[in-house]
């Protein structure tokens, strides 16, 4: 089924459009999920509200390309439960991952850096789109998909020190970017 007949089917209101999102993305939505929170029930349920969060947004959202529109979904709810998981001292795998990503980006949390976000964020893809599609993708994988090293290395049929090396340079290279566009590190 295309994603327009999906969509079609969320304007229609008919619950048959939770069952083929979840035919056909909910293996890409469950690796979203689990990669971020490590514990399959989270997961799952992190998927469950995504297709919530789907048949009240649709309509009025009218998304082009289905799959990021509920990968974005997933991801924030993900982020969401993994701080409220953390909160309680509970999931120490993806901070890992953001504390990679510490000395590349800061965020105090006032009215101008929530602004800023949205531009910071462009800027990203900006710098994203200098670097050669190889340590691009694994980048993404790592921080956006929250894909371990190793799933990375095989993946990518490389070492685990070679990801991790590349993974160092392309955030040295983003922190050098980050500063020479007036953000402060």
């Amino acid at each position: 089924m295309t994603d327009e007949s999906i969509v079609a089917l969320f304007f229609e209101r008919s619950e048959s459009a939770i069952n083929n999102t979840a035919e056909k993305y909910g293996r890409y939505l469950m690796k979203i999920a689990a990669n971020i929170l490590h514990l399959r029930e989270d997961a799952e349920e992190c998927v469950n509200d995504t297709y919530y969060t789907a048949w009240n947004q649709i309509p009025p959202d009218r998304p082009s390309k289905l799959l990021p529109y509920l990968g974005r979904i997933t991801r924030c709810l993900a982020l969401n439960r993994h701080d409220y998981l953390t909160a309680q001292k509970r999931n120490a795998d993806f901070t890992q991952q953001l504390a990679e990503l510490e000395d590349c980006l800061s965020s105090p949390d006032t009215p101008e850096s929530k602004y800023e976000n949205g531009e910071l964020g462009a800027v990203i893809s900006e710098f994203l789109r200098t670097v050669d599609s190889e340590k691009r993708n694994i980048f993404i994988r790592r921080y956006w998909f929250s894909d371990s090293i190793a799933d990375i290395a095989k993946q990518f049929e490389l070492s685990e020190s070679k990801v991790k090396s590349i993974l160092f340079r392309v955030r040295k290279l983003l922190a050098k970017y980050l500063e020479s566009e007036g953000y402060r590190i």
